[in-house]
């Protein structure tokens, strides 16, 4: 019999006590691929999600929280701007477009986003791409009641063209905060893969004059949504002089995605405890796959005696081991890569759901590779001890 099949026996013989040493491996090859190739997935995604806009102009406080608020619609405004402010930005030559966004107001917890109609209309969330209504919609009236819903939150909240409702101020969903209006969907977006998926959008005038707000404030905005011209290169920097070095009550947040960016890097200290889990757990499967194949190598001294009685030399007693090793190992590697599309999908699905931006859990990434090789040296290294034991059985103590 061959080395391979003998092997094969030996981890069906042991089918329990492998399948749990195989599920370890798979654990950690899981891991570490979610940790790795998921976190660089998630930045590149976060970041390429700004919506086609290179900056936000929102009242004076943090970069992040703005544009967190305005791009993302992940975060409260921390503060309203006036109109002026947003006609200044927009007539600006060194900007190609600009357009207001009002918040304050959700419908069962999905945010109502008030805008301009041409934003939908004109503005290109990626190059080349427009937002489209799916079949039987059309886009708001910009005085009317009306709502166009994204992708996310028509289905999550069942809407469909026709259907009404009522909103409900603040961001968060508040049985008694309701506004006596009433909404009619006119159009659902198709799906884009950015924030503007998850939200309801709705003429600004509909948020500034919403009943129970504030007549004083029925003009202001809470940020603008800023695209530059290609040609001003220098226009970012003197936009961000103008509000952030002379002014003191206006934030201009460029470049937008940096932010975003820097946010990761602040939870890089989280991305590194989930590497050294995932390691430890690769190191504490190798280890267990030393320990099983070493018990059962003492226990199959006399069979390894006849074997090497009926001819079988060392190297081949000592590659049974190593190959039962790897057996385990190339069974745990397929699962770690089942495991990550389950658990992969499911983590995408969250954050589509909660962030709106769209993941590629099949992104080339060189953990994909590294992580299989990695993880098959752990293995080889873990079959070399019990290989040893075999090695060195003695055939005539263990025959007699």
């Amino acid at each position: 019999m061959s080395p391979l099949r003998m092997a094969a026996k030996g981890l069906r013989q042991r089918t329990v006590s492998s399948s749990i040493a195989a599920f370890s491996v798979a654990l950690s090859g899981c891991l570490l691929m979610l940790v790795w190739a998921f976190k660089g997935e998630a930045e590149r995604a976060f970041a390429s999600a700004d919506g086609g806009f290179d900056a936000v102009l929102g009242p004076r406080g943090s970069k992040l929280q703005i544009v967190l608020n305005a791009l993302y619609h992940l975060d409260e405004s921390p503060g309203l701007m006036r109109w002026a402010d947003y006609e200044e930005i927009k007539a600006n030559r060194a900007v190609e477009a600009a357009y207001p966004i009002a918040v304050g107001d959700n419908y069962l917890g999905i945010r109502l986003v008030g805008t301009e109609i041409e934003y939908l209309e004109q503005h290109s969330y990626r190059e080349g791409r427009r937002f489209e209504v799916a079949e039987g919609g059309r886009l708001f009236q910009q005085d009317a009641l009306e709502a166009v819903a994204g992708s996310v939150a028509a289905r999550q909240l069942g809407l469909s063209v026709g259907y009404t409702f009522n909103p409900y101020h603040g961001l968060q969903y508040d049985v008694s905060a309701r506004h006596e209006e009433l909404y009619t969907v006119t159009g659902i977006l198709e799906p884009t893969g950015t924030p503007a998926d998850r939200v309801i959008w709705i003429p600004i005038s509909g948020v500034q004059n919403m009943s129970g707000h504030d007549p004083a404030t029925a003009t202001d905005v809470s940020g603008v949504l800023v695209k530059l011209r290609p040609g001003a290169r220098m226009a970012g920097f003197q936009l961000d002089m103008l509000y952030n070095k002379r002014g003191d009550r206006l934030t201009f947040a460029w470049p937008a995605s940096r932010s975003i960016l820097q946010l990761f890097d602040k939870l890089s200290w989280f991305d590194h405890v989930l590497r050294t889990i995932a390691t430890l757990v690769a190191v504490i499967a190798g280890a267990g796959i030393t320990a099983l194949l070493y018990n059962a190598m003492s226990e199959r001294q006399r069979d390894i005696a006849v074997w090497r009685a009926l001819g079988a030399r060392r190297r081949t007693v000592f590659g049974i081991a190593v190959l039962e090793s790897l057996g385990i190992t190339l069974a745990g590697l397929v699962g770690a890569f089942a495991l990550y599309v389950l658990a992969g999908s499911a983590l995408s699905a969250f954050v589509q759901r909660e962030a709106g931006v769209a993941f590629d859990i099949f992104a080339r990434n060189a953990a994909f590779w590294w992580t299989p090789l990695g993880i098959f040296g752990i293995g080889l290294l873990a079959g070399v001890a019990p290989a040893f034991k075999a090695y060195r059985t003695d055939v005539v103590k263990n025959l007699i």
